[in-house]
């Protein structure tokens, strides 16, 4: 490593009241979604934030009020060398007004080695320490052969993609580190993606008829949508039991993947048989399957159900999937991510975590999800690694370990410094 990096390096320690002051700056941006619609100051100061370190700004409105920031710092032999985007969300999740904060969720509080406040884990902390390092190497003249993207985003809590939008947008690179909570474990994640699954009559009957549907001789061809539903979910559990059985991924607990059925809406009225029946579903599946493969299987095993039953076979279920919001449209996509251990940007990392850290690194699969499959989805090489723990995210009083902050900083210089410096 050069002599010049190692200066830099030295610095985080020195200047880490510089680095605890940028996260809470970027903490008292108060951010959390839902409600959304709230990230534009916070998105503004990283732009210029980034621009005064010599990036190009590419930023725009993903939804009112909530646009991305790219930042491309142009590496002076792009043709030759690799290109790496870091990326991390800035939105957190949301805060209720009865929570017990030791301060307030977006007033942040420093003590006994942590930081305190909503997003510092999940992922404030991950973005302030990412942004701190750049500042470092622009501050020492270090410039870097390969292109350095730098992407901050909105709506990965409430599953609106920013990420994704990126990616539409024409960012690639050869290697992508999403500074997400991973207690700076290297991870890939298994994917998840919701559904809506509907069951409805072709007409509409009154509540005094339901004696001739289910009656000898009644004669009447009708059924109530919301006890063909309850036919829809052991269908879903016998499903769910057999993935559990028959499926699994080195990293991942037993029965991981999972069929949710989250909410049911059903039903218009005591006067009415009811006539339609919707089910809100969330299925998490491996990081070795595709939300495409996901879909088919669920459908599949319904579609069989509904043929074995005289009444969904003329009135079979409907599926609707994903979704680009689960605010605008009660839907969401998280793609898996599968880390490649022999993938030279993998391993660069994690060699640069075991100099810092003097112990080994873990590569696994992450309990949740991150905007990190999107980029496995797009083809491009990528990995979670980030600060904070997982047990820490969401949570009130909400916290990040100053050391690991550190650490995880002195990681992203090195592998920064060294990536882009890598010839293709």
């Amino acid at each position: 490593m050069a002599k010049e990096l190692d200066v830099v390096i030295q610095q985080v320690e020195e200047r880490q009241v510089e680095l605890i002051q940028l996260v809470e700056r970027l903490v008292r941006f108060e951010t959390p979604a839902p409600p959304a619609r709230n990230t534009a100051e916070a998105q503004g100061f990283i732009a210029e934030f980034l621009q005064e370190r010599g990036f190009e700004i590419d930023q725009w409105e993903v939804y009112p009020g909530d646009p991305n920031v790219v930042g491309i710092l142009k590496g002076q032999a792009p043709e030759l060398y690799k290109s790496l985007i870091i990326n991390g969300h800035i939105d957190v999740a949301e805060v209720s007004s009865d929570e017990p904060w030791e301060a307030g969720p977006f007033t942040p509080l420093v003590r006994d080695g942590v930081i305190i406040g909503r997003g510092v884990a999940d992922m404030k902390g991950g973005l302030a320490g990412a942004l701190f390092a750049v500042q470092l190497l622009g501050e020492a003249g270090i410039r870097l052969p390969g292109d350095l993207i730098f992407q901050s985003v909105i709506g990965e809590e409430v599953g609106e993609a920013g990420t994704l939008e990126c990616c539409k947008r024409g960012y690639r690179a050869d290697f992508a580190v999403v500074v997400d909570t991973s207690d700076l474990h290297l991870q890939g994640q298994g994917g998840v993606i919701t559904g809506w699954i509907t069951v409805k009559s072709q007409q509409t009957w009154h509540d005094a008829t339901r004696k001739s549907m289910i009656h000898a001789g009644g004669k009447l061809f009708g059924a109530s949508a919301i006890e063909k539903m309850m036919k829809v979910v052991q269908g879903l559990q016998e499903l769910e039991r057999h993935w559990a059985v028959m499926k699994s991924y080195p990293g991942c607990s037993p029965g991981t993947t999972t069929i949710n059925p989250a909410v049911i809406e059903g039903g218009r009225h005591a006067a009415f048989i009811a006539d339609e029946c919707r089910l809100w579903i969330t299925v998490h599946f491996y990081p070795n399957e595709t939300y495409d493969e996901v879909i088919q299987e669920i459908e599949a095993h319904i579609d069989r159900i509904a043929q074995s039953d005289l009444w969904l076979r003329e009135n079979p279920p409907t599926f609707n999937w994903g979704g680009s919001s689960m605010i605008e449209d009660r839907g969401e996509i998280f793609p898996s991510l599968e880390v490649d251990p022999d993938h030279p940007g993998v391993k660069a990392l994690k060699a640069f975590h075991e100099l810092v850290l003097d112990k080994p690194a873990m590569i696994d699969v992450s309990a949740t999800v991150t905007d990190g499959g999107w980029f496995g989805d797009a083809g491009i090489p990528a990995v979670i690694y980030g600060p904070g723990r997982l047990e820490h995210a969401h949570a009130v009083n909400e916290q990040v370990s100053i050391a690991q902050l550190i650490d995880f900083t002195k990681v992203m210089l090195k592998f920064i410094y060294a990536w882009c410096r890598t010839e293709r």
